[in-house]
């Protein structure tokens, strides 16, 4: 609870004898009540009242802006957005509150330390130029819309090179039972999506057998179903390697955490100009860091490397990974 400095001081005996000596009074500033802050008398608009209310702001450190020295909304989000800007002056209330965690948070935070836990896991990483996928999005992502009622999005790239590099690669994509190692001679990914309630992991069956437009139409479904929570638990069971992009929220490089049993999981970070040395010469070129994080009970360092590899060789070479010398015929599924 807060010290109350304003009670009256109590009386302390003092016993018969020699007198003690008095230390110091010091003086206690007690933190701002929350009570106080909720319940003081504030001239602002009925917007921001409901602001100040629900971020708790402490309203007599806001500068107002409205007439008669109102405060509307404007000035709430303002000083939201730079609370050091009235220095020595506290914006929000001291309190702590308890939340308990949802079911999903709880599986989450169980999952992830069994992770680390039960796992040999290291991460290896590389990187890769993304200026020829990035060329052909802009080229033909139109007409890739036009005649499959979805974007190009990176992930069918990245989904297709990881199919092609697993099957290479077997070990990738098995996991550990017991002493004994299966392996898959099918690609079932996972995709991690960010959800309301959490992050999950749908997973897109047969992906090795799809087309690009296949995954792009699977990742769309499965990510809305994730949106408005209508994922089932078989849609989000059974995967044999995880995908995770952290680019999207500006992640520049990362040591993913496997999704168990999975052996592996590919981390996507955001692109980047950076200057690159070609032949000799500098060049500014749009790179990706790209991270493999795997058991190493399963999986061998010659594994792991060529794995990631393989996988950068075809996202800088898409005319390998769509099937043809001619990636425009592949990529739309016309006749050559």
């Amino acid at each position: 609870g807060s010290i109350d400095t304003e009670a009256e001081k109590p009386v302390t005996s003092v016993p018969s004898g020699k007198e003690e000596a008095k230390a110091p009074a010091v003086e206690v500033k007690a933190p701002a009540k929350t009570e106080q802050l909720a319940s003081q008398d504030i001239k602002a608009t009925p917007v921001a009242a409901a602001i100040i209310a629900d971020k708790k702001v402490d309203s007599q450190n806001i500068i107002p802006s409205g007439s008669n020295g109102k405060i509307v909304k404007q000035d709430v989000l303002t000083a939201l957005s730079n609370p050091g800007r009235n220095p020595e002056k506290i914006l929000f209330s001291r309190e702590d509150r308890p939340e308990k965690m949802s079911n999903l948070r709880k599986t989450i935070s169980r999952r992830l330390v069994e992770a680390k836990n039960s796992t040999a896991m290291l991460t290896t990483f590389n990187e890769v130029d993304m200026g020829p996928i990035m060329e052909i999005r802009k080229k033909f992502k139109d007409k890739f819309k036009e005649q499959h009622g979805v974007n190009l999005g990176f992930m069918s790239f990245f989904t297709k090179a990881c199919c092609y590099a697993l099957q290479e690669f077997p070990a990738v994509n098995a996991y550990l039972d017991g002493e004994n190692i299966i392996f898959h001679d099918y690609c079932d990914i996972s995709i991690a999506v960010s959800a309301p309630k959490g992050l999950v992991v749908p997973v897109i069956r047969n992906a090795e057998s799809l087309s690009m437009a296949g995954i792009e139409s699977a990742v769309v479904e499965l990510a809305t179903k994730a949106k408005n929570n209508k994922l089932t638990i078989d849609e989000m069971t059974g995967g044999t390697f995880t995908i995770t992009n952290g680019g999207i929220f500006g992640s520049m490089m990362s040591t993913p955490i496997i999704n168990i049993p999975q052996s592996a999981i590919l981390g996507m970070h955001n692109i980047i100009e950076r200057p690159m040395a070609v032949n000799g010469q500098v060049v500014i070129k749009p790179m990706m860091y790209i991270a493999l994080s795997y058991d190493h009970r399963v999986i061998d360092g010659r594994e792991s490397v060529g794995f990631l590899v393989k996988v950068k060789q075809l996202l800088e070479n898409p005319s390998l990974l769509l099937f043809g010398k001619d990636p425009v015929n592949a990529l739309l599924e016309l006749s050559s």
